[in-house]
């Protein structure tokens, strides 16, 4: 069983964002519109999982395929969209010289890639919400430790909240 653990922002989550980048860069480059950096170790100040979120921005699902097989090339996995609608998946096996990452792959009109930019971009320009947020995480993670589940669900009220402050549908479901 793991443990859920949330840490203060560290100034290294970018240098190992751009490590990550810069292993995917030559093998993707000119097939993808962009990598971001999304979740919470790409808002500076908030309090996270020490787990980069990466979101590879490609210009429609009929990429998906090409995108596959590059990634098999450097060990990452295509895993589907673990239900989630225009957000493919990977694991990876065989990189201790990487942090540990999530990796997506998502179409430029994806939801779900909207949805992690605009709540990433938002948190960065209003650090009170992003106090907010780092509290509910923090106590969160105090009080499930080994609850992913009740940890996420504990969370969402903030979620929604912050959701819509920034405009984004409260609605949508994954």
């Amino acid at each position: 069983m793991r443990n859920i653990i949330v840490v203060p922002y560290d100034e290294i989550w970018v240098a190992e964002f751009e490590k990550i980048m810069n292993e995917i860069l030559p093998i993707l480059g000119d097939m993808i519109i962009s990598i971001e950096h999304v979740g919470s170790t790409s808002v500076k100040g908030l309090y996270a999982k020490p787990i980069i979120d990466i979101n590879i921005v490609i210009d429609s699902k009929d990429m998906l395929p090409t995108i596959v097989q590059g990634l098999e090339k450097i060990n990452y996995t295509h895993v589907g969209d673990l239900g989630i609608r225009d957000r493919d998946a990977f694991k990876y096996v065989d990189k201790p010289h990487l942090m540990e990452h999530h990796l997506y792959v998502c179409p430029k009109d994806s939801l779900e890639h909207n949805r992690h930019v605009t709540f990433r971009d938002y948190l960065r320009l209003h650090p009170d919400d992003c106090e907010k947020y780092s509290k509910i995480k923090i106590e969160m993670a105090k009080k499930f430790p080994h609850d992913i589940d009740n940890y996420i669900n504990g969370k969402q009220a903030v979620i929604l909240e912050i959701y819509e402050k920034c405009g984004l549908d409260i609605s949508y479901k994954s």
